[in-house]
């Protein structure tokens, strides 16, 4: 199995120039879902992407483990005001997934089990700024923080890094999610306090 990690990127910056406006820091990690807790075992875990097209690629548990993996540290900014820092993670990079893709598609799906959906750019999840997470803290990712596992984009709002991920579908036009939907901004950018329609 192939691995790599990041490489040292330099001196930490301060905390203070870490926390985006209207945040607090916490050391929790807060549970927050939109209904009951799927428990999905990894026998039964598969991730498809689908293109605009219909071209359809499948991994299993056992063939995403295969793939590259990379080890992250990332802080953590959900849309209800708590930021965590230094949070880690191991997972697949999207980059992996979505490589050599013939597609013109400029949005994302992400399909969840539960029945969850958000919309993102694509280029959101490209040039090593998502993952697909399956470890946090060193220990496989527990069902109430998405497990076995989910999407993380961590320069998102929370809401935007989908629990308990099973699809990502390609399209060529935007379509608003689960929270998107019901007010929530269609981005999410944490720095420019993107939380709902009029931000």
């Amino acid at each position: 199995m192939t691995s790599f990690s990041p490489g040292f990127r330099g001196r930490a910056r301060p905390l203070a120039d870490r926390l985006p406006p209207g945040q607090y820091p916490t050391e929790a990690f807060p549970v927050l879902s939109t209904g009951p807790t799927p428990h999905v075992p990894t026998a039964a875990w598969d991730l498809t992407v689908t293109t605009e097209h219909g071209e359809t690629r499948r991994w299993t548990w056992d063939g995403m483990m295969e793939l590259p993996q990379q080890d992250t540290v990332q802080d953590l900014h959900c849309v209800t005001r708590w930021s965590r820092f230094d949070t880690r993670w191991r997972g697949v990079p999207l980059d992996v997934f979505l490589e050599d893709l013939e597609t013109a598609a400029e949005h994302v799906v992400v399909e969840s089990h539960g029945g969850y959906t958000t919309n993102l750019p694509l280029a959101d999840l490209l040039g090593g700024r998502a993952w697909i997470a399956h470890t946090y803290d060193g220990h496989p990712l527990a069902p109430e923080h998405g497990g076995p596992a989910r999407l993380l984009v961590p320069h998102l709002y929370l809401w935007k890094s989908a629990k308990w991920v099973r699809a990502l579908r390609l399209t060529t036009t935007n379509e608003p999610g689960f929270w998107e939907s019901v007010g929530y901004h269609d981005y999410g950018d944490p720095w420019r306090e993107q939380r709902t329609w009029g931000d």
